[in-house]
């Protein structure tokens, strides 16, 4: 006799259930880093989040690869579990290195569903897995559904992100993430855009979704340092091959911005979100309070790609830099590299410039730290003893706004700007002011051992005082954390010159003035300096006549390139000029004590050309 529950088939059946859908953030990374690790620490968290599913009155329908599914007879449930297994999942992370730990995204629908024995299925299931992809790594996204459910019976904060069309489902979803009480609220939204759940204790009755991180550099007025989103680069060359490298550039730009401590930059994660859609900038930048959106495009035309960029400053609607970049596509990794250099080494300074203009609107007393920094950097770009003085002030203003301001960021400068008063001999006490400056030094390095700006005023301070060796530390140690600074790059050819290496000098000084075409005037007196090393005297005439306004110790490295390439009546001449400069200047008091000549040798090359020149010693 057949069986008839056999005959049947398997028992199917409809409900409204609450679906969490989860799984892992950079799982294929991972994988291809440690498979096996990888498994094991996967095996870890599904068992985690199995017990907290179950002591929330759910159950864990599948686990397929990295992802996991689980069913609920409640959404206040199924959010209670997803924000402890969140908390959990981070504690648990602890445990591994930084490079494997696992960071879930977790989505939450209420929906109708189709069960069959133990599966479930249906847009129900489907819609949870679809904002499961919204969430950040280590955040919850939820539906309207489910937030109408749960707004009032979970002592959480729900962000409305809006509504999203996702795919298969023919209607757009409202989707909202969930924050702890309080940290949404008082918090920027690019915070929480960049940041996902960190460790809490859970509260009697409910999971604590816990803080996102905060902007480190936030000033005591509130300024924040500036924030920037890079958009996802388009593809517009039709061609489906063009997308790995169009989507390797984007990241590549945003882990090189993220190098520069001055910049908070929106994660990948939020950033590829908007891969494939028309945005509006504003709108972006105002849903995540970013004040610079980069975008681009990318076209290839035989064997030819034109990669072009845009920087934006959201608030004001207007562009403050664009370029475009048209190479032949050789190697199109080696391009990929070149393209990420390019725009990276002139997006802070474009930032900056812009930071800047935006502070001079405003009464210096009003100044947020961030704003005095800017200000102050860039007046002591301009070498001038009035605007130093200007810049010492700004900068010992930003110090009493915040004292740990943007990760030591503040007290490296304030320790740059003396410096330079010490080495021009712009401060009254030269024995204290490079005492104020090693202190400043002391607190940056106490603050941020990463920072590469600390490492880059080390290098200088030591160079200073002639300790090579130590000065080679810092700046190695400086380039190593920060390759696209051009500050960076640009010391890096002056340290090589005192070291008597001219030539492989004016290199790095030429890539500095490549990576920053707005580099301040003073990189053409360092290249000057590098090729007079190097003995190209007449290239060095041609470095130093670029720069606009020249003092004493330009019109000495004039003379000396004159002498040496015996032209002795331009040498006389800018002999001349240095003395109308700065009457009585000699070699002995005011040329020599500025050099830092590692070997006598490169040190008598110079002497001797301005003596020929009839230089008073």
């Amino acid at each position: 006799m057949p069986d008839r529950e056999q005959d049947q088939g398997p028992r199917v059946q409809r409900r409204l259930a609450a679906i969490l859908s989860a799984d892992a953030a950079g799982y294929s990374r991972l994988m291809a880093d440690d498979d096996v690790a990888t498994v094991r620490i996967l095996s870890t968290c599904r068992t985690l989040v199995g017990k907290i599913v179950s002591s929330h009155h759910g159950r864990v329908v599948d686990s397929p690869g990295d992802n996991m599914l689980a069913e609920f007879g409640s959404a206040v449930d199924a959010v209670a579990a997803a924000a402890e297994v969140q908390v959990q999942l981070r504690e648990c992370n602890a445990n591994f290195p930084e490079s494997r730990r696992m960071a879930f995204r977790i989505g939450v629908n209420l929906g109708d569903i189709v069960a069959e024995d133990e599966r479930i299925y249906g847009d129900g299931v489907n819609i949870a897995a679809r904002i499961e992809a919204l969430a950040e790594a280590g955040g919850i996204c939820i539906t309207g559904k489910v937030h109408d459910e749960v707004h009032r019976k979970l002592d959480f904060a729900f962000e409305d992100i809006g509504e999203h069309a996702l795919k298969n489902i023919p209607l757009p979803i409202r989707v909202y993430r969930v924050r702890e009480r309080g940290a949404a609220e008082a918090r920027p939204a690019q915070e929480e855009a960049a940041a996902g759940m960190s460790a809490a204790t859970p509260a009697a009755g409910r999971a604590a979704v816990a803080a996102p991180t905060s902007q480190a550099a936030a000033s005591a007025s509130g300024r924040a340092k500036p924030s920037i989103i890079v958009l996802p680069f388009a593809n517009m060359s039709g061609v489906a091959e063009q997308e790995f490298f169009v989507d390797g550039l984007t990241e590549d730009i945003l882990t090189e911005l993220s190098r520069f401590h001055e910049l908070f930059v929106i994660s990948r994660n939020t950033s590829m979100k908007y891969k494939g859609q028309a945005v509006d900038v504003r709108k972006v930048a105002g849903a995540l309070n970013v004040q610079y959106v980069l975008e681009g495009s990318v076209r290839r035309a035989g064997n030819r790609l034109r990669i072009t960029a845009q920087l934006i400053e959201a608030e004001a609607d207007r562009h403050i830099w664009a370029e475009r970049y048209d190479r032949e596509l050789e190697d199109i990794f080696d391009l990929q590299d070149e393209m990420t250099r390019a725009i990276v080494s002139v997006l802070p300074g474009r930032v900056e410039a812009s930071e800047h203009e935006r502070a001079a609107r405003k009464t210096t007393d009003n100044m947020a730290a961030y704003e005095c920094v800017v200000t102050a950097k860039v007046l002591h770009h301009r070498s001038r003893r009035e605007d130093n003085a200007e810049a010492q002030r700004l900068i010992a203003r930003a110090t009493e706004l915040d004292s740990r301001y943007a990760h030591a960021h503040a007290h490296a400068w304030r320790a740059c700007i003396l410096g330079q008063s010490w080495v021009l001999g712009w401060c009254e006490d030269r024995e204290a002011t490079h005492a104020e400056v090693e202190r400043e030094l002391a607190i940056a390095l106490s603050l941020d051992d990463k920072d590469s700006d600390v490492h880059r005023v080390m290098a200088a301070v030591s160079l200073s005082r002639d300790n090579w060796d130590k000065a080679s530390y810092h700046q190695e140690r400086g380039l190593s954390l920060n390759p696209n600074d051009d500050l960076i790059v640009v010391q890096q050819g002056e340290l090589l010159t005192w070291l008597g290496r001219g030539e492989e000098g004016s290199e790095w000084v030429r890539k500095a003035m490549r990576l920053n075409p707005y580099h301040p005037e003073r990189f053409w007196s360092h290249l000057g300096r590098a090729l007079f090393g190097a003995k190209r005297y007449v290239e060095a005439i041609e470095a130093v006549q670029r720069i606009s306004a020249r003092n004493e110790q330009h019109m000495a490295m004039l003379a000396a390139c004159h002498a040496a390439l015996g032209d002795g009546n331009a040498a006389a001449s800018s002999v001349r000029e240095a003395l109308a400069r700065v009457p009585g200047t000699n070699l002995r008091q005011h040329v020599l004590p500025s050099l830092h000549y590692k070997q006598e040798g490169d040190l008598a090359h110079y002497r001797d050309a301005l003596l020929k020149a009839g230089f008073p010693e």
